[in-house]
């Protein structure tokens, strides 16, 4: 027996030990009156309440009556979750709604996927072993090792071993290395057996549960999922086949990969001789794929014109020309094996339909299906009429494209497995993806679950019911209907979870925008985990909109209006937009005097000048950094404005605010305006770079600190859209020389510009004769085509010691800082 084979022995006994009883325990109540539904409900909560939540079996039906009415409770971890509760439609058929499932391709894979779900579910942990041990002649390890390196610790949540989240990854920005464990998992001759691997065994799990799909659909690798399901292969034909194919696949030359926001017909012209088409993931949602230098060019062009485009984070140009040199290869391969007629209709991934006989028992179908693109948005419309769908893999990106394809379309969209970014339990996100379809009717055998009659309703557990009802605030009846139609049903439980009744991030993205547009108050994504309860939320809404600020659960204080404060580490309270941002404007400042650093200094009397106020962070540190300070301060947008001038009077600052931007000449110009990324606003906006600029320099700070709150606001492509939603105002510009004369100022001990891309026009509009009033100057500079190096020449030519650098945040971005002091220094 080989080392690995003892370790993953060592794993299964252990996993084996604790498996009974279960640490989760999922109880789906059918009762045949609404009240009697909610006393058994009730009933289940206090038992379970504060208990550990063990059983013998993971999931027991409980009766009362006929059970039309359905309810589910979820418990462990000391803590009963009421799911929902479901009233029968009259003249409704009831039960026997159809599900299909979606098999994700790579991409949202992780270290540690479904490690509680092999500790806890037979079924999931022996389909599992059958596929290492069917992979292990192929791979040379055992697939169990890549996928949960380390020591078994089965008595652990993976909440608890979730591994530290690879920034750079998510971003597609490889700043740095990553750990020897994830570049293992990464690598293609690896990752694609091992997502297979998972997929499948957790199709094994739904299949028991009495989950049976009516249809399915994968996304590039998880086709073979789908075929494997439907009999098409057998197990072990198809793991043979998938290792195979990703070892050729991983000896080709790496590539590169572009999501593209065009349609399809529209981004073709522009991919040139040696970029394919990779993927169609929405209307106006592409992939491109091909040489890393030909997809560098196309990224260029898509800028120039000003197309929104991304990274894919991928090691080679998957379903491109890239993969054709071994066509001929798999398509022999695939001669070796029985192929059959599917039982399960699934769709195909080359035609977007669903497969026909010939497709699938055709050879060289795998490899066309290799070499052509993903055509996943026409196949989630064969799946229309399909009014359940569950992703049963990895992450929640399948969800979020049948989200955004469905609209305003019925059906429920359902993840079963946790997103990379979620410190949950994965057995705790299936039971609780069971009790969601328990709840929307589905077509579900539940002959093979325990059930009994419901033995421990007590009166007290209804008159605790009826004790305590539960009264809607006006606001959160309002958010009802923003849930209701978001997620697309009408049963909203006032204390369950946004995301435990469907939600995901790019719900939760849409969300953000809809509370904005009726409440006028703006959440970030972690506010909406934070507060994710109707409750909760409609509180939290009612708090900010009458000046308050929510503290429960240490929730953040970021409104964007100018209501919300937040207290800094110095101890100064100020109102703020976004405390992300405050957090870092104020480090910068205050906490690692970076100004200090490089020779500048605020004396005594002194007067000081602000270009691009922001809040007034600048402002209030000059105010405390020495006495009898003179501020002049410049900020155009009017919300930034607002913050600033309560800072300054709230601080008792001696300062002069103006409403205005500084350039050159007396004019105007539209100011854009990014409420959730304030520190980007710019005259000069370029979408693209600043999206570029946000996302590294989270990057880095994430790389620095390992700051999750920070991680949190780049957790996926639609929150970082949100964050650049745009206001646009139109601002009064003045040259700086006209204020100077007009205030009398006779010397300028410090002037601070920070402007975003404006630093030259600001610096034009000093006059000549008053260039030697000034006796410092500090600069954040865009590098645009030597920028840096021509102002540096500039300053130094007006009698100034220059230093420039880029701090260690900005790397990777054209964000420099230059210092200038007068005279030598």
């Amino acid at each position: 027996m080989s080392p690995n084979t003892t370790t993953a022995e060592a794993r299964r006994e252990a996993a084996a030990a604790s498996s009974s009883p279960v640490l989760w325990h999922l109880a789906l109540v059918g009762g045949d009156s609404g009240s009697t539904l909610d006393a058994g409900l009730a009933g289940l909560k206090a038992r379970f309440t504060g208990a550990d939540g063990h059983e013998d079996v993971p999931v027991r039906i409980r009766t009362l009556g006929d059970g039309a009415h359905r309810g589910a409770v979820l418990a462990g971890d000391g803590v009963a979750t009421e799911l929902g509760a479901k009233v029968p439609e009259r003249g409704a058929p009831d039960g026997n709604a159809p599900i299909a499932f979606m098999f994700p391709g790579l991409g949202d894979h992780y270290l540690g996927m479904g490690r509680d779900l092999y500790r806890d579910f037979p079924v999931f942990r022996d389909a599992l072993d059958e596929c290492a041990q069917t992979l292990l002649p192929e791979l040379g390890l055992d697939i169990r090792e890549a996928v949960f390196p380390g020591p078994a610790a089965p008595d652990q949540d993976s909440a608890e071993q979730a591994p530290v989240i690879d920034l750079r990854r998510m971003l597609g920005r490889d700043t740095g290395p990553s750990s020897e464990n994830e570049r293992r998992l990464n690598a293609t001759r690896l990752a694609q057996p091992a997502l297979f691997a998972i997929e499948y065994a957790l199709a094994r799990l739904w299949e028991s549960w009495g989950t049976r799909p009516s249809v399915m659909i994968g996304y590039s690798l998880g086709e073979y999922v789908a075929a494997t399901l439907a009999g098409v292969l057998s197990l072990g034909d198809a793991l043979t086949l998938v290792a195979r194919r990703a070892a050729l696949i991983d000896a080709l030359p790496h590539g590169a990969m572009l999501a593209v926001m065009l349609p399809e017909e529209q981004i073709r012209p522009l991919l040139g001789a040696d970029v394919s088409l990779s993927a169609v993931n929405g209307p106006e949602f592409c992939v491109a794929a091909g040489p890393i230098d030909a997809v560098e060019a196309l990224e260029r062009t898509l800028k120039d014109r000003g197309v929104v485009n991304r990274r894919v984070q991928s090691t080679h140009a998957f379903h491109s020309s890239m993969m054709a040199p071994v066509v001929d290869e798999l398509t022999a391969l695939a001669r070796t094996f029985t192929l059959n007629a599917p039982a399960i209709p699934y769709v195909s991934n080359v035609t977007g339909r669903l497969i026909t006989d010939a497709e699938a028992t055709d050879p060289a179908y795998w490899a066309r299906h290799m070499v052509s693109p993903v055509r996943f948005h026409e196949g989630l419309q064969v799946l229309a009429d399909t009014p359940l769908l569950l992703e049963a893999g990895p992450g929640q990106t399948l969800c979020s494209m049948a989200t955004e394809a469905r609209g305003t379309a019925a059906g429920t969209v359902v993840a079963s497995m946790r997103h990379p970014l979620e410190r949950l339990s994965d057995s705790a996100v299936a039971l609780k993806a069971l009790g969601r379809l328990w709840l929307a009717g589905a077509d579900i055998d539940w002959t093979g679950f325990p059930a009994a009659g419901l033995d421990i309703v007590a009166e007290g557990a209804t008159a605790a019911r009826a004790d305590e009802p539960h009264e809607s605030t006006g606001t959160e009846q309002e958010l009802y209907g923003l849930w209701a139609r978001l997620l697309k049903q009408d049963q909203l439980p006032h204390d369950i979870s946004f995301f435990e009744l469907g939600g995901n991030s790019l719900l939760a993205s849409r969300l953000i925008l809809r509370v904005k547009r009726t409440f006028d108050i703006d959440l970030t994504l972690r506010q909406v985990y934070e507060w994710s309860t109707l409750t909760r939320m409609a509180h939290a809404i009612d708090v900010l909109r009458s000046g308050g600020e929510p503290t429960d659960d240490g929730g953040t204080s970021f409104t964007g209006n100018s209501r919300a404060t937040i207290k800094l580490p110095n101890g100064l309270t100020v109102h703020h937009q976004n405390d992300a941002e405050t957090l870092h404007f104020y480090e910068d400042i205050f906490d690692h005097r970076t100004y200090a650093k490089n020779g500048i200094s605020i004396p005594d009397g002194a007067t000081v000048v602000d270009v691009g106020g922001n809040i007034g962070l600048f402002t209030l540190f000059a105010h405390y950094e020495a006495k009898d300070v003179r501020v002049f301060t410049f900020e155009p947008a009017p919300p930034m404005f607002e913050l600033l001038s309560q800072n300054v009077a709230e601080h008792g600052v001696r300062a002069e605010l103006f409403r205005i931007g500084v350039s050159d000449a007396e004019t105007t110009a539209d100011f854009t305006f990014y409420p959730r990324s304030t520190g980007m606003s710019s005259f000069h906006p370029d979408e693209a770079e600043e999206k570029h600029n946000l996302r590294t320099i989270i990057a880095n700070q994430q790389q620095a600190q390992g700051d999750a709150d920070v991680a949190e606001l780049v957790s996926d492509d639609e929150l970082i859209d949100v964050r650049f939603e745009a206001v646009e105002f139109t601002a009064t510009l003045r040259p700086l020389s006209a204020i100077i004369r007009e205030q009398g100022i006779e010397c300028i001990d410090l002037i601070k510009i920070d402007v975003q891309k404006s630093e030259r026009q600001v610096i034009d509009g000093i006059d000549d004769e008053d260039w030697p009033k000034i006796q410092q100057m500090v600069l954040e500079v865009h590098d645009a085509d030597g920028e840096v190096a021509r102002l540096v020449e500039l300053l130094r030519g007006h009698g100034f010691t220059v230093t420039a650098e880029q701090d260690d945040l900005y790397v990777g971005t054209d964000i420099h800082n230059i210092y200038a002091v007068r005279g030598a220094h």
